[in-house]
């Protein structure tokens, strides 16, 4: 199926994924004298006594902006504003999907990392939460760093944190699987870009030692003694500090490649540039006995996952859908949006991604791990609301919620919220108020889905 051509089509269509229902009875003047003017002055006057009542009175509690300036969208490089808006629309819809949670796409201009952090403080009178998406590395990581501090509402980058928690949820489950212990584990992680390094700070936080991992950029190993580290302490402090943490790990700091550094490795994630060819079979053969290969980037993966296996890969995961073990965001951006914005939390620390990511692994380990089956797939709603459950617990122990709640109520909370919004769609679907796809779409559709099973 031409997934591209198809999507052409439909978005042209539909004129868009997404738009704004009232959720309120609007149908008289004595209605809109309520919900408008003179009504309205009354939360007006309180939101102004006491601005934390905006949660309360607005549906800032539920809502998050997607922000892009379009310079790093998908694997299509800087697009621009308008090229991001459609790939911003979508995310927001898959906040409302899979999560209840109301996100508006903003795309912008603001190149400059301070004007676009000025843009976020100018805007977060109307939001509950920020998501980052589609911006060029390194200034993604700056504009994460600084848009924490500055903001008292969770700020997120999805293809840094939203990737390394997925990944961190299905090494975890690769671990179990292979008979590991992953704290122990030796991981060579190809690529430093937005996703690995993010990834890198996720499994230190979880306990793996910095002489256990190997980074890669396209240069080679990262360690102390490489003849562009001054260079790099300068331009990419992110890089510069894995270098200097893990000084080229077990190897010790020495040159090489992916093949010399996958010598010895228990697993490997690439999150690197578009393959085949970028991790070759020989090399998965220098790693240790049932290696596990992650190999995500799309729209193909660094290595077949077929030729991972042939090489002798006893676990492998891919970004894609119609391969096995997809590392997909959408497994946490909406259920930790929903954990954090019911519980009023203040930002999302490493230590609420890392719980979002065990109640991910214990989800799939529950429902029975196999090796084409180690984390869940976005298809079953049910891990959404333990997801944001487990998040919500993390942020009400860690002292960052305003509103705090226990593991069981916000897990009660939140399969309401996300059942209220399954069955709205269904209902609107099956009125004919959400246009059905073209028959021809729809078989298409379930043959695709007949093939992946």
């Amino acid at each position: 199926m031409d997934w591209y051509e198809l999507s052409r089509r439909l978005h042209r269509r539909y004129e868009g994924k997404i738009e704004v229902l009232p959720k309120v009875p609007a149908f008289t003047r004595e209605h809109f004298a309520i919900w408008y003017t003179p009504g309205v002055a009354g939360p007006a006057e309180d939101n102004a006594r006491d601005p934390e009542q905006s949660f309360h009175n607005t549906w800032r509690w539920n809502t998050v902006a997607v922000v892009s300036d379009g310079t790093r969208v998908l694997g299509l490089g800087s697009i621009g504003p308008e090229g991001a808006l459609p790939v911003m629309e979508g995310k927001a819809l898959i906040f409302k999907a899979l999560g209840g949670v109301d996100a508006v796409p903003l795309v912008h201009r603001a190149r400059d990392p301070e004007k676009f952090l000025e843009l976020l403080r100018l805007l977060e009178p109307s939001f509950g939460g920020v998501n980052l998406e589609d911006i060029e590395s390194p200034k993604c990581f700056y504009l994460l760093d600084e848009a924490r501090k500055r903001l008292e509402i969770p700020v997120w980058h999805d293809d840094q944190q939203g990737t390394a928690t997925v990944t961190l949820a299905g090494l975890i489950n690769a671990a179990k699987l292979t008979g590991r212990d992953l704290r122990r584990m030796k991981i060579v992680l190809v690529g430093a870009g937005a996703a690995n390094i993010a990834l890198y700070r996720l499994l230190r936080a979880y306990g793996v030692p910095p002489e256990n991992i190997v980074v890669l950029d396209s240069k080679g190993i990262l360690h102390s003694r490489r003849p562009d580290i001054e260079a790099l302490r300068e331009r990419n402090p992110w890089k510069y500090r894995i270098a200097v943490e893990t000084d080229g790990g077990w190897h010790g700091p020495r040159d090489g490649g992916i093949p010399e550094a996958l010598e010895g490795a228990d697993a490997v994630v690439a999150a690197s540039r578009p393959g085949p060819g970028v991790i070759k079979k020989e090399w998965i053969r220098r790693m240790n006995k049932d290696p596990i290969v992650f190999a995500e980037a799309n729209p193909v993966p660094e290595i077949w996952p077929w030729e991972a296996r042939e090489a002798g890969a006893r676990i492998v995961a891919t970004g894609r859908s119609d391969f096995p073990n997809q590392v997909n965001n959408s497994l946490a951006f909406p259920s930790i949006f929903r954990g954090v914005l019911d519980v009023r939390a203040k930002t999302i620390t490493d230590e609420m991604a890392i719980a979002a990511a065990e109640e991910l692994a214990r989800f799939a380990e529950e429902r029975g791990l196999r090796e084409d089956y180690i984390i869940p797939s976005m298809e079953e709603w049910e891990v959404f609301p333990r997801v944001a459950a487990a998040a919500a617990a993390k942020a009400v122990e860690q002292g960052i919620a305003r509103y705090p709640l226990s593991y069981e109520e916000e897990l009660e909370r939140a399969k309401r919220i996300i059942r209220a919004t399954l069955e709205k769609m269904r209902l609107l679907y099956r009125s004919g108020l959400i246009e059905a796809l073209p028959e021809e779409v729809e078989a298409a559709i379930r043959g695709a889905s007949r093939a992946r099973e």
